[in-house]
C-alpha cells in the first residue's frame, strides 16, 4: 500500500525553526511532485510548498523568505524547514503527492498530518 508518513512536527516558540521530514515508497515518490499543506482546525487545506520532480519549488506567500522544501530522491524523503516560526503557522501540516504540472497541481494522496504548535 502506498503510504506518506510526516514527522518533525511539535510544540516550539515564536522565532524558533522546526524541520518536518516525509517519507514515501519509490514508486510514487520517484514519479510526482510533491507538497506541504497545512489545515487549522475549522479552516480549509491551504497549500505551503511544492517541489517537482526536477526541485523546481513554489511557495505561499505566507511563508516565502522562511520556509524551505526539499527532496532526497535517493531516499525517498521530502523535507520542511521552517524558520522564524509565528503563532500563525500553527497547524496540522500534511505531506502530499501531487500529479499535474507545476501551478496547477493536485494532490493526490496524503500522509496523516503532523501537529506543529508555535507558542507566543
Amino acid at each position: 500500500q502506498v503510504q506518506l508518513v510526516e514527522s518533525g512536527g511539535g510544540l516550539v516558540q515564536a522565532g524558533k525553526s522546526l524541520r518536518l521530514s516525509c517519507t514515501a515508497s519509490g514508486r510514487i515518490f520517484s514519479a510526482n511532485a510533491m507538497g506541504w499543506y497545512r489545515q487549522v482546525s475549522g479552516k480549509q487545506r491551504e497549500l505551503v510548498a511544492t517541489i517537482s520532480t526536477f526541485g523546481n519549488t513554489d511557495y505561499a506567500d505566507s511563508v516565502k523568505g522562511r520556509f524551505t522544501i526539499s527532496r532526497d530522491n535517493a531516499n525517498h524523503a521530502m523535507y520542511l524547514q521552517m524558520n522564524s516560526l509565528t503563532p500563525d503557522d500553527t497547524a496540522v501540516y500534511y505531506c502530499a503527492a501531487l500529479s499535474g504540472y507545476r501551478g496547477s497541481y493536485s494532490p493526490q494522496i496524503w500522509g496523516q498530518g503532523t501537529q506543529v504548535t508555535v507558542s507566543s
